[in-house]
């Protein structure tokens, strides 16, 4: 397995955390960044019991060590390779290693802790006291991204970190006290890396904090429940623009034109062009195809193609897909 690989796999790592590997290398990276070790481990089950425990500490925690512990290190690491490298160099060696991973990765921290501070905060007034608590955090397997770049061996000045991030999840280091959290027990992507999942959370954790999520977009728990039972006027109803289109992904386009009473707006010999107007939101249209290239059983498939709301016909439509204006398309046989 390669190191790109082995660190994807960190970053997406769920189950209970390896509690020994993940406490000796807390120690491990504080005594890197010439720091005494904490006095106290405590562990989470999750980001939000750590932060919750955290902004309710009744013992003094002391100064926050994030920087001292995490960000000199990674840019220590950075600047030694982007010397020996080149800046050529370095911008070959990330996108080779850990440019992808962040772009999956990044979206997921932040949805972590939009959640946190959605569960935590009393207020808006309280919402910068919950935000800075969180910037206090080493961000244990979703630093993935940085530590694939770089060499995490032995004696490395981030060997501390890769070990943690091997081992646990979010952790906050503090002079006297470090909290280590849980890694997740689930977490569902789609084929982009998103956070996705139409019959529960995209990503839990032990203590039942969880995300709910449709292909990356933030959705509530209870709305999933509800679309087994989706009906065309529970869709027409939806006042919320964003989880109408949810409902009509799950729904199917093509079953809900069925089911609407919706008309077609343009035929000819390339298809049918539908169109479904929406309140508050873009019309969605379609163009019903026909492949005509039969199937083993002699029968004609049919397809449903998403085009722009601004197309007028179905050969635009249809020639859209191929990047093409209506004018240049001109297949000598569809399939």
């Amino acid at each position: 397995m390669t190191q790109r690989t082995t660190w994807r796999a960190v970053a997406a790592a769920t189950g209970a955390g390896e509690r020994s590997a993940a406490e000796a290398g807390v120690r491990l990276a504080y005594r890197r960044a010439g720091l005494r070790e904490p006095e106290r481990i405590m562990w989470a089950r999750s980001p939000l019991e750590a932060a919750r425990l955290l902004a309710a500490e009744p013992r003094p925690t002391g100064p926050s060590l994030r920087t001292a512990v995490r960000d000199r290190p990674i840019a220590a690491e950075r600047e030694r390779l982007h010397t020996r490298l080149g800046p050529t160099g370095w911008s070959e060696h990330w996108r080779a290693t850990g440019a992808d991973l962040w772009e999956t990765t990044a979206p997921l921290v932040d949805r972590i802790r939009a959640g946190i501070v959605e569960a935590l905060a009393s207020g808006p007034a309280d919402e910068p006291r919950i935000r800075v608590l969180l910037l206090d955090a080493v961000l244990g397997q979703h630093e993935a991204a940085w530590l694939s770049a770089f060499d995490t061996g032995e004696d490395s000045a981030v060997a501390g970190l890769a070990q943690v991030a091997r081992a646990a999840g979010w952790w906050w280091p503090y002079a006297e006290l470090a909290v280590i959290s849980e890694r997740p027990t689930e977490l569902h992507r789609d084929e982009a890396g998103r956070l996705d999942r139409g019959d529960g959370p995209a990503l839990a954790y032990p203590d039942g904090f969880a995300l709910h999520a449709w292909r990356g977009l933030p959705v509530p728990g209870e709305f999933l429940d509800q679309l087994g039972s989706l009906t065309p006027a529970r869709i027409r109803d939806e006042e919320n623009a964003e989880l109408r289109r949810v409902m009509l992904e799950h729904y199917g386009y093509d079953r809900y034109l069925a089911e609407s009473g919706a008309k077609p707006v343009h035929r000819d010999e390339t298809g049918v062009l539908w169109r479904i107007a929406l309140s508050g939101d873009e019309d969605v249209a379609m163009v019903e195809v026909v492949n005509s290239t039969p199937e083993p059983d002699g029968t004609s498939r049919t397809y449903w193609l998403r085009v722009p709301p601004r197309t007028r016909t179905a050969r635009e439509g249809v020639a859209w897909t191929f990047g093409l204006g209506a004018e240049a398309y001109a297949p000598l046989r569809q399939t």
